[in-house]
């Protein structure tokens, strides 16, 4: 079993990439993740974590939970249990070892993601920001992330992109099309409601969900259409 490679942008929906990072972790995946400037800038705003790039530990995006306990913004995240995961069972008995997080600066090419001599089992963006999708369908590399979702292109390998982002103008409905002609699976953070959900965090889990069964990474986290159960491949 490879690594997976996980990039968080400047687009709105950083808790996606939070609990997406927390469930990985939780499930023994071991992850390598990479930043931008922009997503250091959300994730301030939207969850009120200050983001070192220079020096990023899991625990900057992972708090213990006793650090949660007054914040209600991550509360949606992790609502109880030393698991990390609220009220989601979201691995069995015998997958108790957690993953490795691996950090990677957004603009360090000497990464081994950096190469496609690298194995992993998949790179998820998320959120995926416009301009990070855009740079990605024209061919750019000029950064770590680019260069990661480029290497997974050309390598065959999945490389799923969460764009959050709402109307959608052609421009960036041609740059979608352009990574699904490539290659690329385009999952927007549209969560789904048929699982009755009775949370902001019911929400979330749905499309972090979604992420984790493109990645082919089992998972309990929400409830499946027509009754399948929950730890069972999609």
């Amino acid at each position: 079993m490879s690594d997976l490679v996980v990039a968080i942008t400047g687009a709105s929906g950083s808790i996606y990439a939070v609990r997406l990072l927390d469930a990985l972790l939780s499930l023994g995946r071991n992850v390598h993740l990479t930043v931008s400037p922009a997503a250091c800038q959300v994730i301030k705003h939207e969850l009120g974590l200050s983001i070192d790039l220079a020096s990023l530990d899991e625990s900057d995006l992972l708090p213990p939970d006793a650090d949660l306990v007054h914040d209600s913004r991550l509360g949606v995240r992790r609502v109880s249990g030393s698991s990390g995961l609220g009220n989601s069972s979201v691995f069995s008995e015998s997958e108790s070892s957690r993953g490795r997080l691996t950090y990677h600066h957004y603009m360090d090419f000497s990464a081994g993601i950096a190469s496609g001599s690298f194995l992993t089992d998949g790179m998820v963006i998320c959120p995926c920001s416009m301009g990070t999708l855009a740079s990605i369908a024209h061919g750019q590399s000029s950064n770590l992330i680019q260069r990661a979702a480029d290497v997974h292109l050309k390598e065959r390998r999945k490389l799923i992109v969460v764009p959050r982002e709402t109307p959608l103008g052609s421009i960036q409905l041609d740059n979608m099309k352009r990574l699904t002609d490539a290659g690329a699976v385009v999952l927007p953070a549209m969560p789904g409601f048929y699982h009755n959900p009775t949370s902001i965090q019911d929400l979330v889990d749905f499309v972090v969900g979604r992420i984790c069964d493109q990645l082919g990474v089992r998972h309990a986290l929400f409830k499946r259409w027509g009754g399948q159960n929950a730890t069972e491949d999609a």
